[in-house]
């Protein structure tokens, strides 16, 4: 069904486009500090789910340094929707995902790419029960991922994330541009989609990047998305990090 596929790209997104921009959204420009870990967590809302991941990315050789990397994120939420399989009933869903990607960090200058490949395991429930769901149950796929940061000038940044899942063949991305306001934040516009067989939609928005207090980072977006299902609705999105 048209509504199950729409659901299953929704819970894509959620659980591994939003992990992405995180882990992409911390400058690599501050200066080698030693660290070998960043930790992060965030969480995604809509009008119909809303999800929370958390995670760790460690580099032997450094955080500020080319060379091996290994992200690990663990998420999980709600969503719901209504299903044609039964009579258009409401249907509320869990899911549950682990990801185990081990990559390589690229650095040139301002520049830097990461990207990984690995496990990813998902697990849903759906109540009432759905058999129109094509994610129901545990569901075991490979899952490849990149990110960009890139800092034009020292005053404007400008990132990309996009990702790939071989569970339900799906895959999401994103493209930001940001200019630094008195050295507290980046701020400016992002477009993001996602899709899976049969759906897409499309965010517009604006994101704030590196706000830092302490030793901790943040970053939030907000803005609008529009779906092949004629469906719209407010997005928001927040996040934190921290090297160790």
């Amino acid at each position: 069904m048209r509504i199950a596929r729409r659901v299953s790209a929704a819970r894509n997104f959620a659980a591994a486009f939003v992990c992405c921009v995180c882990v992409s959204a911390a400058p690599a420009w501050a200066g080698d500090d030693g660290a070998h870990f960043l930790l992060f967590s965030g969480a995604d809302l809509w009008r119909d789910g809303s999800f929370m991941h958390g995670g760790a990315l460690w580099s032997p050789g450094g955080l500020d340094r080319e060379g091996f990397t290994l992200q690990a994120v663990i998420s999980g939420g709600t969503y719901r929707y209504q299903s044609g399989a039964l009579n258009n009933a409401w249907v509320t869903g869990t899911e549950e995902e682990a990801q185990i990607l081990p990559g390589w960090r690229f650095k040139r200058d301002r520049f830097e790419l990461k990207v990984f490949a690995g496990l990813d395991i998902k697990n849903d429930i759906t109540s009432p029960n759905d058999p129109s769901n094509r994610l129901h149950g545990t569901s075991i796929g490979a899952r490849g991922a990149l990110s960009v940061w890139f800092e034009p000038t020292p005053a404007t940044m400008l990132a990309a994330d996009a990702s790939l899942t071989s569970i339900a063949t799906g895959y999401s991305a994103r493209i930001a541009y940001g200019w630094k306001l008195n050295d507290w934040f980046y701020l400016g516009p992002e477009a993001q989609t996602f899709a899976c067989i049969g759906y897409d939609q499309m965010r517009f928005g604006v994101h704030m990047t590196g706000l830092k207090t302490g030793s901790f980072e943040w970053n939030a977006a907000a803005g609008w998305a529009n779906d092949s299902d004629h469906r719209s609705s407010l997005y928001l999105r927040f996040g934190v990090l921290t090297r160790r």
